[in-house]
């Protein structure tokens, strides 16, 4: 009887303790989130280890479930802990030896919050590698550069003896050489802006021969004729290049020999120029009036007779008083002395050229014209 009253009363505690455990728990997780990550894996990771964000601890890991291929964990955060709502979760080894714990990253700084029962998919998630998927890959990698792999003939031996013969006493060298390439890719980030544009026309240039195609192809073909004509003639084309500079090496020979004679020659040539350019208005008018006036030489030529023919007004002999209504006034009036003192010029009757009719004399002012 005793012993049953013990046992009953052990069993009382231990229900007022579970309770009591109980209670205080859930008064723990009022206010706290709830969220669930998967991975594909989550070694060393358990139900109770520590949930943290930026190596801090704000909660723990409530649960670990497998679900086939992935692995369920559910996290509890702490009360108050802002979440960012694209949080994803890692597990991060410390050391070889010490427990791991899942962190959420990146810490939040303003924004949506992760909310009640997120759910974080293993595409987003990380975990460590294991030390023996590491010891297999060395393991592998030394088998394939292994005597039973590339060294099998000794290559990357050789490989090996090669490089070092020419990195031997090269050290400074390279070292300047990494230098001005840490320079080059400063000068390349601050050119930048004029890089990319040079990459935007060169991709203009580039979208213009692809439109250009047909063109660009045409031009090729072409091209390809001319070198091809070059390639078949190239034997005189070598023999006139050697003439060519035969004849260059002539006139420089010429000219080193005539130099101060050529310098003569172009300084009197200087005036000459010079009164050309001074009258060029000059010269273009001649150049618009002499075909007129050679066409009416050729008119005025009498090939029966073999003279030029023509008529001058000299007004001086023909004109009356100078007046306003004559309109020769400010002119120098002939004095009647001097007129009945000049000579009497053997000129045709008016309206006819020796024996011409008038009508023939117009049409050939027209045809002079």
């Amino acid at each position: 009887m005793r012993m049953k009253r013990i046992v009953g009363i052990g069993a009382g505690l231990a229900v007022v303790a579970v309770a009591a455990t109980t209670g205080v728990m859930a008064m723990d997780d009022e206010g706290t989130t709830t969220v669930t990550a998967y991975f594909d894996q989550a070694t060393g990771v358990y139900a109770g280890s520590d949930l943290r964000i930026l190596g801090v601890r704000v909660g723990r890991v409530e649960s670990v479930t497998p679900r086939g291929k992935e692995v369920k964990v559910i996290l509890r955060v702490d009360k108050g802990v802002k979440v960012p709502k694209a949080a994803h979760a890692v597990v991060v080894a410390p050391s070889l030896v010490a427990d791991r714990y899942v962190q959420l990253a990146p810490a939040y700084d303003g924004g949506p919050e992760l909310a009640e029962g997120a759910v974080l998919p293993a595409a987003n998630n990380a975990t460590p590698v294991e030390v023996d998927q590491l010891y297999d890959s060395i393991t592998e990698l030394s088998k394939a550069l292994g005597p039973e792999g590339a060294n099998a003939d000794g290559a990357l031996s050789g490989l090996l003896d090669t490089g070092a013969k020419n990195l031997d006493g090269n050290g400074k060298a390279i070292g300047d050489s990494i230098e001005q390439f840490g320079k080059a890719t400063k000068t390349l980030d601050r050119s930048s802006g004029n890089l990319f544009a040079t990459l935007s026309y060169l991709q203009t240039f580039t979208t213009m021969l692809k439109d250009n195609d047909g063109n660009v192809r045409a031009a090729e073909q072409q091209l390809n004729s001319v070198t091809g004509f070059l390639a078949d003639d190239k034997e005189n084309l070598g023999a006139a290049l050697k003439e060519l500079g035969t004849a260059l090496g002539q006139v420089k020979g010429f000219i080193q020999k005539n130099r101060g004679a050529l310098k003569a020659n172009v300084d009197a040539l200087v005036p000459l120029t010079q009164t050309l350019v001074d009258q060029r208005a000059s010269l273009a008018e001649s150049m618009d009036t002499l075909p007129l006036a050679a066409g009416n030489v050729v008119n005025a030529y009498d090939p029966v007779n073999r003279t030029l023919n023509g008529r001058t007004n000299l007004n001086e002999l023909s004109m009356g008083p100078l007046t306003e209504a004559s309109g020769l006034a400010g002119l120098t009036p002939v004095d009647s002395a001097r007129r009945k003192a000049l000579p009497t010029l053997p000129l045709p009757a008016v309206g006819t050229v020796y024996g011409t009719p008038a009508k023939t004399v117009t049409e050939k002012k027209g045809a002079n014209r």
